[in-house]
C-alpha cells in the first residue's frame, strides 16, 4: 500500500508540474503576443479593389452633341435647372470663346473643367498614386489636377455612403476651388450565395436560390464625394452649378471582350441653388499603353458669366 501511495503521489506531482509548465507556456505566449504591436491598417493603395492608374482617353458614346462641341447658347436640355439656373445659363456671352465660331472653338472656360464636369469632358486622364492614401487625377485638356483623399482607417460598406459625407463635413472647411475637396473609399462588390445576399462582411438575409450559390463579383469600385467647390459649369455654354454643389462619383473598371481595359464613372451632381433634382451622367474611359498621345491644352481663366 505505501508503494501505491508513493506512485500515486509521484504521478500527481508529475501532473502538477506538467500543468504548471503548460500554464507558464500559455502565459509566455500571451505575453509575447501582447508585446507585439498591432499591424498597421493597409493603406488605400494596398487595399485597392481596382487599378485606376495609367493613361486613359474618354470615349464619347453618350451626349456627343453636348460634349464634343459647345452647345448653343441657352441649350440646357437634359439639365434640371431651376429658374435661377436658367437665368445664369441664358446670360452666357459667346464673345470670349470664339464669337460667332464659339461652338467649334477650342477656347473653353476653365469652369467647364470643374470637378462636377471634368470627367464628362472629352479629355485624356493620367491617374497616379500621389501618396499611399491619395489618388491624383490629371487631365490634358483643361490641364486640371484633382486630388482624391481616402479616409484613413475607415472601412465603409454598402449603404454607408452618408457616413462618408458626414465624415467629410466634419473635417476642416477648406477654401472653395474649381476641383474642391474629394474624399473616397473602396466599395466591396456584392456577393450572391444560396442563403445570403451581402456586400463585404455585412451579411443580409434573403437568399437568391441554389443557382446563384457560387456567383460572386470580383474586384470592387471607388466612391468619391466632392464638396468645397467654387462655381462652375456643367456644360461649356455656361450651364451653371454653384458653390453649394456636391458631387458623388462611382468608378468601376472592366475589360472588354477584346482585352482592352476600361473604367466607367457614374456622376451625380446635387445643387440646391441651381438644380431641381440631381443631374446624372456617366463617362467611359479606355486605357492607353503610354502617354504618347497626351496633349496638354490650357483653358481660359475667367471671362464669361458667373
Amino acid at each position: 500500500m505505501p508503494l501505491n501511495k508513493d506512485l500515486r503521489g509521484a504521478a500527481m506531482s508529475r501532473r502538477s508540474v506538467s500543468s504548471l509548465l503548460l500554464a507558464a507556456a500559455v502565459m509566455a505566449s500571451q505575453c509575447a503576443h501582447a508585446a507585439q504591436p498591432p499591424a498597421p491598417p493597409p493603406t488605400a493603395q494596398q487595399a485597392a479593389l481596382a487599378d485606376l492608374t495609367g493613361y486613359w482617353v474618354a470615349v464619347v458614346a453618350q451626349d456627343w452633341r453636348y460634349r464634343m462641341i459647345t452647345p448653343a447658347k441657352g441649350d440646357y436640355r437634359g439639365v434640371p435647372l431651376n429658374a435661377a439656373g436658367r437665368k445664369v445659363a441664358d446670360a452666357f456671352d459667346p464673345a470670349p470663346y470664339g464669337g460667332a465660331n464659339y461652338q467649334t472653338s477650342a477656347i473653353i472656360d476653365c469652369r467647364a473643367y470643374g470637378a462636377a464636369a471634368l470627367l464628362h469632358m472629352p479629355t485624356r486622364l493620367h491617374i497616379t498614386w500621389a501618396g499611399p492614401n491619395q489618388l491624383k487625377i490629371e487631365s490634358d485638356w483643361g490641364e486640371q489636377t484633382r486630388l482624391v483623399n481616402f479616409m484613413p482607417n475607415k472601412p465603409f460598406a454598402d449603404g454607408q455612403l452618408p457616413l462618408l459625407v458626414q465624415a467629410q463635413a466634419a473635417g476642416p472647411d477648406p477654401a472653395p476651388s474649381i476641383q474642391g475637396r474629394s474624399v473616397a473609399f473602396w466599395e466591396q462588390p456584392y456577393r450572391f450565395t444560396a442563403s445570403v445576399f451581402d456586400r463585404g462582411p455585412n451579411n443580409r438575409p434573403g437568399g437568391l436560390g441554389a443557382a446563384a450559390a457560387a456567383a460572386q463579383m470580383q474586384g470592387g469600385s471607388l466612391a468619391v464625394v466632392t464638396t468645397a467647390l467654387s462655381p462652375g459649369w456643367l456644360r461649356r455654354n455656361g450651364v451653371p452649378y454653384s458653390s453649394q454643389a456636391r458631387v458623388v462619383e462611382h468608378f468601376q473598371t472592366f475589360d472588354d471582350p477584346m482585352g482592352a481595359k476600361w473604367f466607367n464613372v457614374a456622376i451625380q451632381v446635387i445643387d440646391p441653388e441651381y438644380l431641381t433634382t440631381p443631374f446624372m451622367v456617366t463617362g467611359d474611359f479606355m486605357k492607353e499603353s503610354d502617354g504618347s498621345r497626351w496633349a496638354p491644352h490650357s483653358c481660359k481663366q475667367g471671362g464669361g458669366n458667373q
